[in-house]
């Protein structure tokens, strides 16, 4: 039954007439009387309860009920908020004089030029500088400077920052000078909000049937925030057919998503896979998009401000394409002009060298290479 509320001056009105109506003179309920003083307190009182009527029905229903109400409205089928996921990159320590060797440790700790935001350098035992004996990277005799991972200390969509804006090391490294980003740090969310734990809790009412696409789908997004992936059935990783295999290929934005999430997938899967079935959960095969293009700017425009708002509009837009999705040609002149009003025309634009569009197939991810805007 739809609540009817009531205003201030209409529960004053109702309590006014049927208090006349049971008196047997004429009252006084003209504005100052105690009659009327009387009437409106307990109008101010049923507003009161009229509110905490409305929060009541607001938190018993996920639809209206918000923050930790939604929580622990969720928390009774089992469902809980995906927390918040730290953005991660590579930065570039530096020295002026290479005549020393030196470490980068793992832990060190850089922060951005203002310091609002910090990050750690992380462990990448791919990195040929790696050192598991030292726990660090190495810097060589002769080696001026070094590529190192970061992830940042405070998980949120604040650590996703702009290149170049990495430039203070914490605490002295002995024989490093310098460290800045070259490259933005990505992957950084906020802890997932009312509305997406909401359409999720949809997604897992699906789920309940187990064994189908969307009960697997529903197990990936349930392992992390941002995470992309495509389902390919009876197929196998090489893309030959075989009855009762399927491949998750995922991706958490970078192009390499890291061996734990590959594992923590996979046994999100394991309860939800069809009985008999075998699977397997890989990373994107990436394809690198290198753009190239010049513009044409209005004469009271700054020139090179238009080339980094288009750079920036490009890299941002290709490497946020899903797993799967095509980068068409076209777009990128597209996403030029709208990256500033500045920009009166997009010529010679061209897609690793060519006009062609990059099409990396249903378990590959394209992202941005170089992007040279002149």
């Amino acid at each position: 039954m739809q609540l009817q509320l009531r205003t201030f001056d209409t529960i004053v009105s109702s309590a006014a007439a049927a208090v006349q109506a049971a008196a047997t003179t004429v009252l006084d309920l003209t504005v100052g009387s105690v009659l009327r003083a009387i009437l409106e307190a307990n109008a101010g009182v049923g507003l009161w309860m009229q509110w905490l009527i409305l929060q009541v029905l607001q938190t018993t229903r996920a639809a209206t009920s918000s923050g930790p109400d939604l929580d622990t409205w969720m928390a009774d089928f089992g469902l809980s908020r995906l927390q918040a996921v730290a953005a991660g990159g590579m930065v570039t320590f530096s020295r002026f004089s290479p005549s020393t060797a030196a470490l980068v440790p793992v832990g060190t700790l850089v922060r951005t030029s203002d310091g609002s935001q910090s990050f750690a350098v992380g462990v990448q035992t791919t990195n040929a500088a790696w050192s598991a004996v030292q726990n660090g990277y190495a810097l060589a005799v002769g080696n001026a400077a070094i590529n190192v991972p970061v992830t940042a200390v405070v998980a949120g969509s604040a650590g996703n920052v702009q290149s170049g804006t990495i430039s203070l090391i914490a605490a002295a490294v002995p024989g490093v000078d310098t460290v800045t980003n070259a490259a933005p740090t990505i992957g950084g969310l906020d802890s997932e909000s009312d509305s997406a734990l909401r359409s999720r809790f949809s997604a897992y009412l699906v789920s309940l049937f187990k064994a189908t696409p969307a009960a697997v789908g529903y197990a990936v997004s349930s392992v992390q925030q941002g995470l992309q992936y495509t389902i390919q059935e009876n197929v196998t990783q090489s893309g030959s057919a075989l009855p009762g295999c399927f491949v998750v290929t995922i991706d958490d934005g970078t192009g390499a998503p890291p061996n734990s999430l590959l594992t923590a997938v996979a046994n999100a899967i394991e309860p939800v896979r069809p009985i008999g079935s075998t699977w397997t959960v890989v990373p994107p095969s990436v394809t690198t998009a290198n753009v190239s293009m010049s513009i044409a700017t209005g004469s009271a425009a700054s020139h090179p401000t238009a080339q980094a708002d288009v750079s920036a509009a490009v890299t941002a837009y290709i490497n946020a394409l899903p797993v799967g999705a095509p980068l068409p040609w076209t777009r990128v002149a597209q996403i030029a002009y709208g990256a500033s009003p500045a920009v009166t025309n997009v010529f010679a634009a061209l897609l690793n060298g060519g006009t062609s569009d990059i099409v990396p197939g249903a378990g590959g991810v394209v992202k941005a290479g170089s992007v040279a805007v002149s």
